[in-house]
């Protein structure tokens, strides 16, 4: 009980140390592009394969049932539900936390173990500030991002599997996902995904900067991270749908 407090206790400061030192604008805007790029945009590819064949499914098992029922006008405002509300967001979460938040971990984690965090506190620089803030801020912005990439291409993949493969009407599928698809969704998505993208980011930042044993550690450390990632993706993601809707 006493390692779990401390443990929270280590975890707020370093959120709230980070969040200061954004406030205050004292974060590299070289860095911080460099790993939107790293951790956001080399994630595009696998979000985008992951979601339009989620899409594709769930559009097919759907359309499929519904269709039985007389009952297909409904495919395109139960795939938006899915899409926007929950998958969208979820699954982009556990991509960068897979991708991103392993890295995230594994680098920050090879610096602790050959002394260069140490070396950056011998000159007076914050690791917070050099390397935790510019990651914070990469997964707060580009988690959301990405997000919007998945609505599009879930929703796109449902649709070509819907009109092409059970024969719903293109115009009925249009017409049913836009009466589902409100912009308070959207929204409500989007700030579910940059609270998937601070999760990443500090579970990756908490567990590199406590790395030991050399080699193993790194290794260690990295798991470590993606499973709390994964798992606290989807606790706080009940919590929101429940707070949300």
């Amino acid at each position: 009980m006493i390692k779990l407090l401390e443990r929270i206790g280590e975890v707020a400061r370093l959120i709230f140390e980070t969040i200061y030192y954004i406030i205050r604008g004292d974060v590299e805007v070289r860095s911080t592009a460099k790993q939107m790029v790293e951790l956001g945009v080399r994630s595009i590819p696998l979000v985008l394969v992951i979601n339009g064949f989620t899409g594709m499914v769930f559009s097919l098992q759907v359309a499929q049932e519904l269709k039985s029922f007389g009952a297909e006008s409904l495919i395109g405002q139960l795939l938006g539900l899915a899409i926007i509300r929950e998958l969208g967001a979820v699954l982009t979460g556990v991509v960068v936390a897979g991708r991103a938040g392993s890295a995230i971990a594994a680098e920050i984690g090879t610096m602790k173990v050959t002394e260069q965090i140490d070396a950056l506190k011998a000159l007076a620089t914050s690791p917070v500030q050099y390397l935790v803030a510019p990651r914070f801020l990469a997964c707060m912005i580009m988690v959301p991002a990405l997000t919007v990439f998945a609505h599009l291409i879930g929703m796109f993949g449902g649709y070509v599997v819907a009109v092409n493969q059970v024969g719903i009407i293109p115009r009925v599928f249009y017409q049913s996902s836009i009466r589902s698809i409100r912009f308070y969704d959207i929204s409500c998505s989007l700030i579910k995904a940059a609270v998937f993208g601070i999760i990443v980011a500090v579970c990756g930042c908490v567990y590199g900067l406590k790395t030991d044993r050399g080699a193993q550690g790194v290794g260690t450390a990295t798991i470590a991270a993606v499973v709390s990632s994964m798992i606290g993706i989807f606790i706080s993601n009940y919590f929101l749908s429940a707070l949300m809707w």
